[in-house]
């Protein structure tokens, strides 16, 4: 049997290919638990420092699959809670993770599935790609995404997607600022592996991880607190070995590749 998600990894960039073709990526109970563990191996896996999520097929994901629609009507609370949480679960490991996390999108990201390519830190699209939270529409609600959205957009351009669940090209997400690139399927795989590799070569693993850590808990904060939390991040930042390694550099005028 094939791996749900597949794992290679290929000049430090480690890629999670979603690998259910036949249901165009659906999400279920059993794929989420398969994309957390191989989001658990990158952590682990001192070759990589940039991960690529993407999908085989001709969807990068469509969201729940019809097997997960149909057990919401007969699950109870609690199963549906214990699933819910579960997919915030998978949403939060990306939004925290320590290394930088790029989506690769083709075809279609819906609802659950557009919510797992915006998530990430970086999200390139094919130019025929199309972006949706089309749960108003099958009388559901886009729970667990608005919680990033609102956080990523604002509340003005996140109540346009989610209230209207309305289909949106590569091109009108960009200018929404759902994702970051529209890059052409003839050269998005270069693309997206050269653009995974300079930031391998550019940028300090310790810095990437504190500045996603301080990203993500800024926002909890006051302004008081934002700045005496940031002075703290700046002054323990000063004293790891990263940062010593890049101001001498820096100072001695040498070229730095990390």
């Amino acid at each position: 049997m094939e791996a749900l998600v597949t794992y290679e990894v290929i000049d430090r960039v480690a890629y999670l290919t979603l690998n259910r073709p036949e249901k165009r990526n659906a999400l279920s109970y059993e794929f989420v638990s398969a994309i957390k563990e191989r989001l658990a191996q990158a952590e682990q896996d001192a070759t990589c420092k940039v991960i690529v999520l993407k999908g085989n097929g001709e969807a990068f994901c469509s969201g729940a699959d019809l097997a997960s629609l149909q057990a919401l009507q007969t699950n109870t609370f609690e199963e549906n809670l214990t699933d819910s949480k579960h997919l915030a679960d998978l949403f939060l490991k990306i939004y925290h993770f320590p290394k930088p996390v790029i989506s690769m999108v083709h075809g279609a990201a819906f609802a659950g599935g557009c919510g797992l390519a915006t998530i990430c830190d970086f999200c390139f699209a094919e130019s025929h790609a199309k972006f949706a939270y089309t749960e108003v529409k099958i009388g559901f609600i886009p729970a667990i995404v608005m919680v990033f959205l609102l956080r990523q957009m604002g509340e003005r351009r996140a109540r346009q997607i989610l209230l209207s669940g309305e289909i949106i090209e590569a091109q009108q997400a960009q200018e929404l600022g759902l994702i970051n690139y529209v890059v052409e399927s003839a050269i998005i795989e270069e693309t997206v592996h050269e653009f995974a590799v300079k930031l391998c070569k550019q940028t300090s693993s310790q810095s990437v991880a504190a500045t996603k850590t301080m990203l993500a808990h800024v926002p909890e904060l006051n302004l008081v607190e934002a700045i005496e939390y940031a002075a703290q991040m700046n002054a323990k930042t000063r004293a790891s070995e990263d940062c010593k390694k890049g101001i001498n550099a820096f100072l001695n005028k040498e070229k730095l590749s990390w």
